[in-house]
């Protein structure tokens, strides 16, 4: 400790040199002529020892966690639960997928028996209709009969008035023979007046086709036909084919 402090003051005594001389420097300082002869002053130096430094002691390992003991019993119970819950929701899931297969079906069957009833009761309709069809058609052909019998009859009447009205009018020639006969079409429009005669087919004698033309034409009008349906006429009037021999009127 004691050659520590020495060298303490040795260098401090050395510093405070310098600095005078530097001092004396900048003053201008103007020494003594006289020669000053400076001893240098041995500063007895020693080596000083550093303290040893400390030395860091290791680290502790640490401390391992201390695994927890396994409770087989516990870890069993806790699969035995696993398990049981996992066979539970499969059994649930089994249930459910059955219980929907269940209501697909039932459904199913229920749209099947829709469609066979709709399938069926279209069926009756169109039966129905049919039915109705053939009803409606057999009373209108039922119908057209009747209407045919009584325009036929109506006719008929109609035939027997111009039959006896041309027979009538008729004046048969001196030339007339057995089996002369003479096809004549008479013309009418609905007021039953006649507008034209054509001999359709000749007698072989002017003569006796001349008469027949003239009785048509003298008949002028068949005043009756006005009281005729307009379908009865068109279809059996409009034109009248009639044949004349000596012997009767033929139509």
């Amino acid at each position: 400790m004691s050659s520590y402090l020495s060298y303490s003051v040795a260098v401090f005594v050395s510093l405070l040199l310098h600095i005078g001389l530097v001092g004396a420097l900048f003053v201008d300082w103007q020494p003594e002529t006289e020669r000053v002869i400076m001893q240098p002053q041995y500063i007895e130096a020693k080596l000083v020892e550093l303290a040893p430094k400390k030395k860091t002691p290791p680290a502790k390992p640490k401390a391992q966690p201390k695994k927890p003991k396994i409770d087989l019993a516990k870890k069993k119970r806790e699969e035995k639960k696993r398990l049981a819950k996992m066979a539970a929701q499969k059994k649930a899931a089994e249930k459910k997928r059955l219980e929907q297969e269940r209501l697909t079906k039932a459904e199913q069957e229920r749209k099947e028996q829709q469609r066979l009833e709709e399938l069926r009761r279209q069926q009756e309709e169109a039966e129905r209709l049919r039915k109705e069809s053939d009803f409606a058609e057999a009373l209108a052909e039922e119908q057209a009969l009747i209407n045919a019998q009584q325009d036929e009859q109506a006719a008929n009447s109609y035939r027997q008035l111009i039959q006896q009205r041309l027979s009538e009018n008729w004046s048969r020639p001196p030339s007339a023979r057995l089996g002369m006969e003479t096809l004549i079409r008479i013309r009418l429009v609905p007021t039953g007046r006649v507008v034209g005669v054509t001999v359709l087919k000749s007698s072989g004698d002017s003569a006796f086709d001349r008469s027949v033309e003239q009785a048509a034409l003298k008949a002028e009008q068949f005043v009756e036909l006005q009281g005729m349906s307009p379908v009865l006429f068109e279809s059996k009037f409009r034109q009248v084919d009639v044949a004349f021999s000596p012997e009767d009127l033929r139509q």
